[in-house]
């Protein structure tokens, strides 16, 4: 997401920031170029015309032209200014601050993904804010999408009402909060209909449905692919229903992220949750200085640790630790950690979350190194035998021809991942040796003094 305004507003600051004096002129070309890139990105032109007018009068001020950096600081105007356009971090995430069973009630056009964002929203209220929760389905006209909610709560493990043939969305709205307070559920998640565009039947529904449930939030689930569409159905909604928050699917295949820099200022709602993927657990609070943050290519340390808090297990990672500095990780080491990685959405989501780096992720894109080269080294592994993963040395040729046929690769790829998977084992007994102060005065084999590359540590 962003990649393309990323990309175009990174190459605008590279030329102001190596600037020792901001002249007016230059201001005026780079919110020029700014204006263009919002644009080309998909936000809607009032919100870019609005943003302009606020920053370049910053730009211009004295404390910028005054300042050591002035194109840095110029930066940061921009970057406040993204923030205060996405909306007050404090609206991230669902609010449950109400008397149980909390209604959240989703609505929405057909094929936005309501009905798999209910199922991840269920999914995690459940598992990160411990919740009860109770997924019911108000579809009656698609065919089989209360079958779809049920098959997705189970995958979830959250539980769904039960389908009862006949009933209209009004009727099965009263049954699950009748369920959810009978039942001692903390939440109720209604899913209701969607059409494929914006018409009386469908909003007199889910009001009548708002009525009877009285929920806590009304989410609009809008697809973020669909760009200024998007901002279009929120402001119909909004003014037909009354929001309180938006959730934005699909927002890893959308490059420009036009309809995020635009609901908020548009529409006056927070966005509260993205989907960041097609997996259950790929769904996140939408934190707009984090987002700004990756924008601007300073990066997202913050969701990083917290991806990794929740994905990597504390006592693994400490035995892990004390076996890389004997130099005595196993195969099967090396696949736990192959695995850690694509949950943590792969190179491609760890890299967007590090500042800095989009001229790394270039370089990595021009030596082939991806997500399939992820997956092919697991299916290397997952094709040796106990032994053999424990103990590599036994891998000669006969072996790695059959490890190459298991796993549909070819010896040659076998070779790589075994020579650096050695090279990787002796490089860190190497620092485990020397420590800190050895590796810094004298560096490692193919490197420099001052050791391994930042953050490696």
């Amino acid at each position: 997401m962003f990649d393309t305004l990323s990309d175009r507003l990174g190459g605008i600051f590279d030329s102001l920031t190596r600037r020792g004096v901001l002249k007016e002129q230059d201001v005026d070309e780079a919110m020029r170029e700014i204006r263009v890139a919002l644009l080309e990105a998909d936000v809607a032109l009032p919100v870019v015309r609005d943003f302009i007018a606020k920053v370049k009068p910053a730009a211009l001020g004295r404390e910028v032209l005054r300042s050591v950096t002035p194109g840095q600081m110029v930066v940061k105007i921009v970057h406040d200014e993204l923030v205060a356009m996405l909306g007050d971090d404090g609206e991230a995430g669902i609010s449950l601050a109400a008397t149980p069973p909390v209604a959240i009630l989703l609505v929405g056009l057909q094929g936005s993904g309501k009905t798999t964002s209910a199922a991840k929203l269920g999914l995690r209220l459940k598992t990160r804010d411990k919740q009860k929760v109770l997924m019911a389905s108000l579809d009656v006209y698609r065919p089989a999408a209360q079958q779809q909610l049920a098959v997705l709560g189970e995958q979830a493990d959250v539980a769904t009402l039960p389908v009862v043939d006949g009933q209209q969305p009004v009727d099965i709205a009263k049954r699950a909060m009748q369920a959810g307070r009978l039942g001692g559920y903390d939440v109720v998640i209604l899913d209701t209909a969607g059409r494929l565009h914006v018409d009386e039947m469908l909003m007199d529904e889910v009001a009548a449905v708002r009525s009877v449930s009285e929920p806590h939030e009304v989410l609009l689930v809008a697809d973020a692919m669909t760009g200024q569409d998007a901002v279009t159905v929120a402001e119909n909604f909004n003014e037909r229903v009354g929001l309180t928050g938006i959730v934005l699917t699909r927002v890893d295949g959308d490059a420009r992220g036009g309809a995020a820099l635009s609901m908020r200022a548009v529409t006056g709602c927070p966005i509260k949750m993205i989907g960041v993927g097609e997996k259950l657990d790929e769904f996140e609070p939408f934190h707009p200085d984090r987002i700004a943050n990756r924008i601007l290519g300073m990066g997202d340390v913050v969701s990083l640790v917290e991806k990794v808090s929740e994905t990597v297990e504390t006592e693994k990672a400490e035995k892990l630790a004390k076996k890389l500095k004997k130099g005595e990780m196993d195969l099967d080491d090396l696949a736990d950690q192959l695995d850690q990685l694509q949950k943590m959405g792969g190179l491609g989501g760890i890299m967007g979350m590090l500042p800095g780096v989009a001229k790394a992720q270039k370089q990595m894109a021009e030596a082939n190194i991806d997500e399939t080269m992820i997956r092919r080294q697991r299916a290397i592994i997952s094709s040796m035998t106990r032994d053999e993963r424990s103990r590599p040395k036994l891998i000669q040729a006969s072996r790695k021809r059959r490890i190459a046929a298991g796993s549909g690769t070819s010896v040659q790829d076998v070779n790589k991942l075994l020579k650096q998977f050695q090279m990787m084992n002796k490089m860190m007994k190497k620092v485990g040796k020397m420590g800190n102060k050895g590796m810094m005065r004298h560096g490692l084999p193919g490197m420099p003094p001052g050791g391994l590359p930042p953050g490696f540590g």
